[in-house]
């Protein structure tokens, strides 16, 4: 068994490492390929940690065979439980949203649909929804696509355009790429724009996000997030004509390369956390993580 465990250690260890390398090759990916993937092999190894301690006391403990039964058939119901959380925190986040409200959503999130389509069509609620563009990839513009397509009134605004629109919006609401321990979160870059607006203009913000990505990192600042941040605090020559002799394409796609791809926001500019666990203060996510982990 203690061969098991530190082979299950050393996996999980080189996945991490992986990690860290595959955000320096795709830094359009960077936080997919970091920030949930720690959350990931986190609670995966504290599964297996707590399963075969529990297994090992039982009186169901017998062979190395008998174990793995037993965490496979564990894991099973884990999964389970994990791929309805989208939908438990969309039926939650839904609860936030007024009739007649103006929404602001940052980009395209696949648990912010999921909030949306949940009060529109089964809370037959009716709202409209403000979308910001999201460069460098522009994901917004799929999201407005989609919420058209589902009868949703919709329209993207600028990024850059987030504080002229903030005072017609009455809420906001985000997604997360991950939860950390003080209840911020860290998301597609902009977000914590967004969030400074909306805390000056007295806006509430909603993060919604999956309990699976609650992860065991405590970023001081934005460059203490668990990813590859390029250095953008460097020039070019002035006599570099970069973009009199390179392409659209090829600028935008040099921008997406020497940005970050996702940003911290601290928990005091998050009003509440709407999860599958339910509504968490920020303050709260340590205490759900202690109940993961201990």
């Amino acid at each position: 068994m203690s061969e098991f465990m530190q082979t299950l250690e050393k996996a999980a260890q080189s996945i991490r490492q992986e990690s860290q390398v595959a955000s320096k090759e795709m830094a359009q990916n960077q936080h997919k390929a970091t920030i949930a993937i720690l959350a990931g092999v986190d609670l995966f190894m504290r599964f297996v940690t707590r399963n075969s301690h529990d297994f090992s006391l039982s009186e169901e403990a017998g062979s190395f065979e008998d174990f793995k039964e037993n965490l496979l058939s564990r894991a099973s119901l884990i999964l389970d439980k994990a791929s309805c959380a989208r939908e438990k925190a969309a039926a939650i986040g839904a609860q936030f949203i007024n009739d007649n409200a103006v929404v602001l959503v940052q980009g395209y999130s696949r648990v912010i649909m999921s909030v949306l389509y949940h009060a529109a069509n089964v809370q037959h609620k009716r709202f409209k929804v403000y979308v910001t563009e999201g460069r460098p990839n522009s994901d917004g513009i799929q999201a407005v696509a989609a919420l058209r397509k589902a009868g949703i009134p919709c329209r993207a605004v600028l990024d850059s355009a987030v504080g002229y629109i903030m005072d017609k919006v009455d809420m906001v609401f985000v997604g997360a790429e991950g939860v950390v321990e003080n209840g911020g979160i860290v998301n597609k870059i902009g977000t914590f724009q967004i969030a400074l607006v909306a805390k000056a203009l007295g806006k509430p913000v909603y993060a919604v996000a999956e309990s699976y990505k609650f992860v065991r990192v405590y970023p001081l600042n934005q460059y203490d997030i668990p990813s590859e941040t390029p250095e953008i605090v460097t020039f070019t020559s002035r006599r570099r004509k970069s973009f009199s002799i390179t392409t659209n394409a090829e600028t935008i796609e040099e921008l997406a390369l020497s940005n970050p791809s996702v940003d911290y926001t601290p928990p005091q500019y998050i009003t509440l956390l709407l999860t599958d666990l339910g509504v968490l203060t920020p303050s709260g996510v340590s205490d759900e993580l202690i109940k993961l982990y201990v």
